[in-house]
């Protein structure tokens, strides 16, 4: 599946104490054909070997969390799971039936594919309550749902919230994460931003440069995670 890249740290400008992801953005050009090649060579397709040395029957996602460093990528971590909010973003570029090759590869039948991923960008933003990653306040009530979901090309997933009647309280440090699609990344940057604006919490706070500039162009010491 495709690439993305996610932001750890609270505040803008990677400051502050690490969380468990604030945002995430995936572009086409994300990594170069050269770097994804010493990737797949180097860590994934011996990864997948290792497994079937050892006779693991192994079914379902697999995360590579790699730190580009000067001397290449490395590994972070792996993780049995799709990642948050890197997810988001990725499946926002996601050009093929996910479902039907969920449903084959937990059946053992899953059959040669090519998990395509459109040319568009994508930019997922999280919105953390008052006081996360440390003590974050819950039960703040949230509005200006309805007018996000409104934004052409915007969507808003749940995570910290819980609903009352018709209206949703935060559960959580992590509450939403406001995705969106571009033709490139500024656009997409836009679309998400103009969402997240458009939503109401106490106390709230969200990064906002995710995949800006400054932060998109990093090449090294930023995890890079497919």
């Amino acid at each position: 599946m495709a690439a993305s890249r996610d932001h750890k740290r609270a505040f803008d400008n990677d400051e502050g104490p690490n969380t468990g992801g604030m945002g995430a953005f995936s572009t086409s050009d994300l990594l170069s054909p050269e770097l994804e090649k010493k990737i797949l060579d180097t860590i994934v397709r011996p990864t997948l070997a290792g497994l079937q040395k050892e006779g693991l029957n192994y079914r379902g996602f697999l995360y590579f969390g790699l730190m580009l460093t000067k001397d290449g990528p490395k590994v972070l971590e792996y993780n049995c799971r799709l990642g948050d909010p890197e997810t988001q973003a990725i499946l926002l570029r996601a050009d093929f039936d996910l479902a039907a090759a969920c449903a084959e590869a937990a059946l053992g039948e899953l059959s040669p594919m090519q998990a395509q991923s459109s040319a568009a960008a994508s930019v997922c933003v999280v919105v953390a309550s008052e006081g996360y990653p440390e003590d974050p306040k819950i039960g703040k009530g949230i509005t200006g749902l309805d007018a996000a979901a409104k934004v052409p090309g915007a969507i808003v997933f749940h995570a910290g919230t819980r609903r009352e009647g018709e209206k949703y309280y935060t559960t959580g440090g992590r509450v939403l994460s406001v995705a969106a699609s571009g033709d490139d990344l500024a656009s997409a940057s836009s679309i998400a931003y103009e969402a997240a604006s458009r939503i109401k919490i106490d106390g709230a706070r969200y990064r906002k440069d995710i995949g800006r500039p400054k932060v998109a162009g990093k090449a090294a010491g930023e995890p890079a995670n497919g």
